[in-house]
């Protein structure tokens, strides 16, 4: 989310930070569910209002932080979130590889799915092993994903915008596609030409889709 917090800061205070057991917070010995994540996003928030933006599993932490502040969250962006508890999400996908993989192989095995063995190859190997380091939060993460939903769709009543890819897995499209018809105020966006990764790859096409729409409201 560099990027799209580069094109905003300019206008707007924007808070980014590395979720627990990530970056400079791979330290943290966990739990690391989203409720534990949610708990992390209010301390940092200190009661301030704020519009939420989700990238990946990142939405699931936003969605339930919504559904648990109310008022205090006035709209959430999410893309591509994960609904990997959903019956017809797929096990097949760089989440499931990483929860089935062992905790120190977690990380390089979604890695490699989302980017390919040659885009992992490349890597610097102090990328690699920094990566490799966040596998217990990746598989604690998604293996708690899947076991039971982290928010309530009847919970969440605040404007919400659920974004894809048109390069993306079908899996993620279905996924925004059904959150935005389940949540009662959402709209759905499609960025063209983007994947996965968006945020960095289209990040003036994130913001002015995904952000701008809740800040203006």
């Amino acid at each position: 989310m560099a990027r799209v917090a580069r094109i905003l800061q300019s206008r707007f205070r924007v808070l980014r930070y590395d979720r627990r057991g990530y970056g400079r917070s791979f330290e943290h010995p966990g739990p690391f569910a989203v409720a534990d994540n949610v708990e992390d996003l209010m301390a940092l928030l200190a009661g301030r209002s704020a519009v939420l933006v989700g990238h990946s599993y990142g939405g699931n932490v936003a969605l339930a932080a919504a559904a648990r502040l109310g008022a205090s969250v006035s709209g959430v962006g999410v893309y591509e979130t994960p609904l990997s508890w959903q019956p017809w999400w797929p096990g097949t996908t760089a989440g499931g590889a990483a929860a089935a993989s062992s905790t120190g192989e977690a990380a390089e095995a979604f890695m490699r799915r989302l980017i390919g063995d040659d885009g992992w190859d490349s890597l610097p190997e102090r990328t690699r092993a920094a990566r490799r380091r966040e596998g217990t939060a990746l598989r604690a993460e998604l293996t708690s994903l899947r076991e039971a939903a982290p928010w309530d769709p009847d919970g969440i009543s605040v404007p919400v915008v659920c974004a894809h890819g048109s390069r993306g897995s079908a899996h993620h499209a279905r996924g925004m596609d059904w959150l935005s018809r389940e949540l009662p105020n959402a709209q759905l966006q499609v960025i063209d030409g983007a994947g996965h990764g968006a945020p960095n790859s289209h990040p003036a096409d994130f913001v002015s889709q995904v952000v701008l729409p809740l800040l203006r409201g």
